[in-house]
Formats: C-alpha cells, structure tokens, sequence
C-alpha cells in the first residue's frame, strides 16, 4: 500500500513540475520571440525594396546557383520575410556514444535581419522532458535548456563564437527560405566548381561564407562550415569542427521547391558523426508586402 501512496505522489509531483515548468517556458519563448519579431520589422530599412525575385538578378551568377535559383522558384516569387517551421526528428545527446532522443519542435525565422528562434522539447527519459531553446537574435546567440522548463541544464548566449555559429544555422538552413539567398538580399556568391560555390552573408560584426553543393537535380544537396564552434574541448576553449547539413526530400510549398528532411553532422578526427535528423511536417510563410 504504501508503495502505492508513494508512486501516486511521484506521479502528482511530476505532473506539477510539467505544467509549472510548461508554462514558464512558454512565457521565456514568448519574449524572445518578441525580441526576434521586433529586429525584423526594425530591420526593413537595411534592405533593398525587392518585394518579388526577378530572374534578371541571377545574371553572372555561379552556373550550379543559376539552376538552383530556376529550380526551386518562379519569376515574381514573393520574397520571404518569415517562416515557421514544425519539425518532428531525433537528436544524439552524447558526443562520443549513441544517445538518441525524439523531439518536436517549432521554429520561427525572420529574414529581414536574419534571426531564428528554434523551441524544442527532447524527451530524455518517459516523462522527463528537456526545453531547448536555440536562437539567434540581433546578432546575438543563445542555447537554453531546462529539464520540465525549470532546471537549467545549459546556459549559453552573446556574442562572438556563440553568435556566429547560430547565424551560420541560420545560414545552412536558408534552402528553407530560399529567396533568402538571393544577391538581392545580401548574400554574394562564387564559383568553386560544376557543382558547388561558396555563399557569403554579412550581419552586423560577423561575416559567413558556407560552401553549398548541388545534386545533379540542380537542388542543394549539402552546406559546409570548415570550423564551427562544437562545445568546450578540454582546454577548456572552444572545438571547432567542421560541419555538415545535408538537405534531401524536396516538395512543392508556396510554389517553390523546399527541403522536407535534414541531417546535421560534426567531422571529427575520428571521422563523420551525425547528431540531428529532423522531419519537417508544417511549413507557414508570410511575405514582403
């Protein structure tokens, strides 16, 4: 009996520190998401007026770009000001060992000044959930994590490494919102070969340049960081690796050609280890007027 009684209150305890922890999450996105959105509308003056792509702009442009860009758009294509992205995947937890846990998650982007607000839960263990907040906004990153949105199990965000390896996410992820990388929004391009350039953006302090590979559908295939910060190696200063996003699964949205699955990968010495696979399952835009 008293077995019982003591499974009970573990279960109450547990569901209390759910909805207590759900809701104080709810309320940290909720502001930084405020955050994000304010950047954006701020932001509109820094950009040129294009509403609309205009296939005129592709002139002089790498040949693997050129396709890409006839590819996956259609002359007049609104330009994307935001996107919301609901995602469903797995993600490894250890470094070194195979700890996969599913997640769900929810992200917000804003391309005006480029920014993005990634809400997820992982579930760790059954009924132990973990909040993770990954983002970059104002020039700025950030990554939060709370055990039932109470117990802070990571804390990063400034400015410097941490800034630039969340605007490089929200670079490698820009075939999400592909009018994004077009030169009339900021990003300049350079050939490499048939087959790949490199891509270049500026925000703020912090300038990119990614190499983007295209597959023989003329669509992108893969996005490349040579140094990325990984974590804290023990130096105790920053790993950098390379890194790799590999985008496959194109389907039809909004009349343009868009990556539905995606797989996040760190080369290390010992070679190739993967740590994020992700399903998209809703994508929602709203346009420059």
């Amino acid at each position: 009996m008293w077995l019982g009684i003591a499974l009970g209150v573990l279960v109450v305890v547990a569901i209390g520190l759910r909805v207590v922890g759900t809701a104080r999450w709810a309320a940290l996105v909720r502001t930084h998401t405020s955050l994000l959105e304010s950047g954006n509308v701020g932001a509109q003056g820094r950009f040129p007026s294009h509403t609309r792509y205009d296939a005129h702009e592709l002139e002089g442009l790498p040949a693997p770009v050129q396709r890409y860009f006839r590819t996956v758009l259609t002359d007049g294509q609104p330009i994307i000001a935001g996107a919301t992205i609901e995602m469903t995947g797995t993600i490894n937890m250890s470094a070194t060992a195979e700890q996969w846990k599913p997640f769900t998650s929810r992200q917000r982007v804003v391309t005006r000044r480029p920014g993005f607000l990634w809400d997820a839960q992982v579930d760790m263990f059954p009924g132990v959930p973990a909040h993770v907040e990954d983002s970059y906004i104002a020039g700025n990153g950030s990554l939060y994590a709370k055990l039932f949105g109470l117990f802070t199990v990571a804390n990063s965000h400034g400015d410097g490494e941490i800034a630039r390896g969340e605007f490089m996410r929200y670079f490698a992820e820009s075939p999400w919102y592909p009018t994004a990388l077009l030169p009339s929004q900021g990003v300049r391009w350079e050939a490499v070969d048939d087959a790949s350039a490199n891509a270049t953006i500026v925000d703020g302090p912090i300038s990119l340049t990614l190499l983007f590979r295209f597959n023989d559908a003329g669509l992108i295939a893969s996005v490349r960081a040579e140094a990325r910060g990984a974590g804290v190696g023990k130096d105790g200063n920053m790993l950098m690796l390379p890194w790799d996003c590999g985008l496959s699964d194109y389907r039809t949205q909004d009349g343009m050609l868009i990556p539905m699955a995606g797989e996040a990968d760190w080369v290390r010495p010992e070679g190739r280890k993967a740590y994020f696979v992700g399903h998209v399952q809703k994508l929602r835009y709203t346009f420059l007027p």
